[in-house]
């Protein structure tokens, strides 16, 4: 993927560098709180890397994408995208606890969302997300997605079952 900037971050993919942020993010139990992995090793995060150097941007499958400070590249977090096929996406997203809050979820988000309706001609994005995970409904309420639907039960998640929320934004309404 080329880079996009904006005011503050840069998108890109992950370099070897990365390797150690990624690795603290994705191991802090309360980013992995709602997220689909718990107790996050160094052989999950190389066999990540290793997966990644071989995703193709736009092909069917996970595609993730590096958050970085514009001014010293250090990764912050990621953004997921699940190419569904039929120009549809679904969105996913981590940003390391101590960059939280700052808007830049929203910042990233967004660029993000006009690549992927402008230069992917994305019909559809969509997400999916655990219906306690406020400050992510928050965000995507924020970035104009709406709420499609609530999934009850419908994931066995981390020992329990657990209730979704299903969000959406067509090309159209961004």
């Amino acid at each position: 993927m080329t880079p996009i900037e904006t005011p503050r971050l840069r998108l890109r993919d992950f370099a070897a560098r990365d390797l150690e942020a990624f690795l603290a993010y994705r191991a802090d139990p309360e980013i992995a709180r709602y997220q689909g992995w718990s107790d996050y090793t160094r052989a999950d995060a190389e066999a990540f890397f290793a997966n990644q150097a071989r995703a193709e941007l736009g092909a069917p499958g996970w595609y993730q994408v590096g958050i970085a400070a514009r001014g010293s590249d250090t990764l912050l977090g990621d953004c997921a995208l699940h190419f569904l096929g039929e120009r549809q996406v679904e969105l996913g997203f981590t940003l390391a606890r101590a960059h939280q809050g700052q808007g830049l979820m929203t910042e990233a988000a967004r660029t993000l969302l006009g690549f992927l309706f402008g230069e992917l001609e994305t019909h559809r994005v969509s997400a999916r997300l655990d219906v306690r995970n406020e400050a992510c409904a928050k965000l995507l309420e924020r970035l104009g997605f709406r709420r499609e639907g609530h999934l009850r039960q419908n994931v066995f998640f981390k020992g329990a079952w657990g209730d979704e929320y299903l969000y959406a934004l067509l090309e159209e309404e961004f």
